[in-house]
């Protein structure tokens, strides 16, 4: 199966210095991987390079014919700590803003009844005129996943979207992601390492460089093994995630 997107021994970072080296992964359709690692360590850095946000110093990044175009079918939830809530901005109007990825232009018409349509589908269409700054956490990962949906992509990435949100929606966004799992590749970066493997596919250790692991279970001597200072605990049924101090 030819990849949606082939990472090649990618080099990047920021004003000279190295943050990430030697990076290869490739993203297949269907595929839906977890991206974990400590702070600093390039998780949101290989998502600025694939989202073409960063040049690389070297290496490529390669992706298929079809999506190739000036704007990619590339959907984006980014951190909601990184969202100005002081714009003067609708929920209705941050949502019709993901048209902007679409590869073939679209009719008003056509894109804001995609907008309602997924406002309603994430049961937030009742807020749709309220400014963005008014919003609870949970609400703007809402509205934040109708936008990168809009232009119905064909790789969604999201950026630890389970920060400042709560139980209940956390656990109605994984279900969902898994749904949509079943039509495009998914790549997701979190902390929480017990949580994603419930359902991530297969797992990204990034720490200055990048470990492909193709499972969801990952022991703590594999994460050792990997450079990848995180540690896994479990009480009981329910696992739970600690970052180990690093530097």
């Amino acid at each position: 199966m030819e990849s949606l997107i082939k990472i090649s021994n990618l080099n990047i970072g920021y004003d000279r210095i190295p943050v990430l080296q030697n990076v290869n992964l490739e993203i297949r359709e269907q595929d839906f991987i977890g991206v974990i690692g400590p702070n600093g360590g390039g998780k949101t850095t290989l998502l600025k390079a694939i989202l073409g946000l960063l040049k690389p110093f070297s290496g490529t990044i390669e992706f298929r014919k079809d999506l190739n175009g000036k704007k990619k079918p590339i959907g984006y939830l980014p951190q909601v700590k990184h969202i100005d809530r002081k714009f003067p901005i609708t929920v209705f109007d941050v949502v019709r803003s993901g048209s902007i990825m679409e590869g073939a232009a679209k009719s008003k018409t056509i894109i804001k009844d995609r907008v309602e349509q997924l406002l309603d589908e994430m049961g937030v269409s009742n807020i749709r005129n309220k400014a963005i700054g008014e919003l609870s956490g949970g609400q703007m990962q809402r509205v934040f996943l109708c936008r990168a949906l809009l232009s119905d992509p064909k790789v969604l990435i999201l950026d630890e979207p389970d920060t400042f949100v709560d139980n209940r929606f956390e656990g109605e966004l994984y279900e969902r992601l898994r749904r949509l799992n079943e039509e495009i590749a998914i790549v997701l970066v979190s902390h929480d390492v017990g949580t994603i493997s419930s359902y991530v596919k297969t797992i990204a250790c990034v720490n200055g460089d990048l470990h492909y692991h193709l499972s969801n279970h990952i022991s703590q001597e594999q994460l050792d093994g990997y450079n990848c200072p995180i540690q896994v605990i479990s009480h009981g049924e329910i696992p739970h995630t600690v970052l180990k101090h690093h530097h």
